[in-house]
């Protein structure tokens, strides 16, 4: 089924990124950053599938050569910041549903890049990519990287900051709400742009852009691992960092499914029909007091204690079993 993703990030000299660096990786090319003289070459690359520079529809049919060749724009976008935190590009990484076919699913992204390159007017260097053939990878995780200046682009040159990494004092000042607002709108947009071209391929899937809270989903979000950790993984290697986020992951289901349990145990029935008896007239069965929901919470956890005790017995261990504290069950669920 198709999965919602859309991922934003920003490269800045303050944490050691090169525009010319991240442009060479996304589009598998050989690209010299002239700030520094580095030369960074992922020519071997096999797995893109697509790639292409995106500018803002003005300028249609114009002599825009500077900016269509990979290395000169994202020279000029290095030799346009003079600071040395200056943030130098802008990504946006996208999921592509593999319900699409190829050129379904690089019509949409190329029409979502035209539309963020018209809305703030910044270049967005398309690279589409296949999912990469190693152990452990989703055959399904077609997806494309949307890289963007921080310039707005102009007929001779980069220009100013755009909107988007303008602060909010400055938005103000133009009448503009704080950029959060940016950053939902393009998320929201995504969804939305998948969904007319899963439904104009005629799928049935769709996607969502809310919480699953909003969604009223009562699951907890699957853990995001990091993707150092991922590859480390990979690479056969334990991660602490990992498996601390499964750990946690484990205990926040085993807390909501225990808290759905104590639901279950406690919905309100009919009231007993009154019966007659011989010793006078009918009565009815008393009615239990409400509980508190801390109440509730100890309740099923007794019960939850108890089911595993009478677990352990019926394996044949009760003898040499040990006592079932709420510590020990505690550290037994995070390491299964």
């Amino acid at each position: 089924m198709a999965v919602y993703f859309l991922n934003m990030k920003t490269f800045g000299r303050a944490g050691g990124s090169s525009a010319a660096s991240a442009a060479a990786y996304r589009a598998g090319e050989r690209i010299r950053d002239e700030r520094t003289g580095r030369t960074y070459d992922h020519s071997e690359r096999q797995d893109v599938l697509h790639k292409e520079i995106v500018l803002p529809s003005r300028f249609a049919g114009e002599d825009m050569t500077w900016a269509r060749d990979r290395a000169s724009l994202w020279n000029a976008a290095e030799g346009a910041e003079t600071r040395k935190n200056a943030r130098v590009a802008r990504e946006y990484l996208v999921a592509l549903p593999v319900e699409l076919s190829p050129p379904q699913r690089l019509e949409l992204v190329r029409g979502f890049s035209q539309e963020l390159s018209d809305r703030y007017g910044f270049a967005v260097d398309l690279a589409v990519h296949a999912p990469r053939d190693f152990p452990g990878s989703d055959p399904r995780n077609f997806h494309a990287h949307l890289l963007a200046t921080t310039r707005e682009v102009r007929m001779e040159g980069l220009g100013a900051k755009t909107t988007l990494d303008m602060s909010d004092r400055n938005r103000r000042e133009l009448g503009l709400p704080p950029v959060i607002n940016e950053l939902l709108h393009v998320r929201e947009r995504w969804a939305a742009v998948t969904n007319e071209a899963l439904q104009q391929a005629h799928q049935e899937a769709r996607v969502d852009h809310r919480s699953l809270e909003a969604q009223g989903v009562d699951r907890e979000p699957r853990p995001q691992i990091p993707r150092a950790a991922f590859e480390m993984e990979r690479l056969g290697i334990r991660s602490v960092v990992a498996d601390r986020l499964r750990q946690e992951y484990e205990s926040r289901v085993q807390a909501r499914l225990e808290r759905g349990a104590g639901r279950e145990m406690h919905v309100p029935s009919e009231p007993a029909a009154a019966k007659p008896t011989a010793a006078g007239p009918a009565t009815t069965a008393p009615v239990a007091k409400p509980q508190s929901l801390e109440d509730i919470r100890r309740e099923a956890r007794e019960n939850w204690l108890r089911l595993r005790q009478s677990q352990i017995q019926g394996q044949g261990h009760a003898e040499s079993a040990p006592v079932v504290t709420k510590d020990r069950v505690k550290n037994d669920d995070l390491t299964r």
